[in-house]
């Protein structure tokens, strides 16, 4: 009886914690799911220009995906990076 009890007990406190607490986001969808439209786009950072998430070139800079429209942005890009991710450093 003792172990019955237990169990009910460990049940409804799983219950609880999974409907309110820590497992709750999986119930009501409120953590992990990303705006789409935010998704779908990244900025090109040589010509500024928005880039589809599945089109153009990507490359990974410093733990960072950068997209680029074209194969000129990239090589622009790679040749002198921080340039282009420090705008204060641009020259005119």
């Amino acid at each position: 009886m003792d172990g019955l009890l237990s169990l009910l007990i460990f049940a409804g406190l799983f219950y609880f914690m999974m409907r309110f607490g820590c497992g709750s986001h999986m119930v009501h969808g409120k953590h992990g799911k990303h705006d789409e439209k935010a998704m779908a786009k990244h900025i090109d950072p040589v010509c500024g220009m928005e880039v589809d998430i599945e089109q153009g070139y990507g490359k990974m800079h410093e733990g960072n995906l950068y997209r680029f429209c074209s194969r000129n942005c990239l090589d622009k890009f790679e040749a002198e990076p921080d340039k282009f991710l420090n705008p204060q450093n641009k020259e005119a």
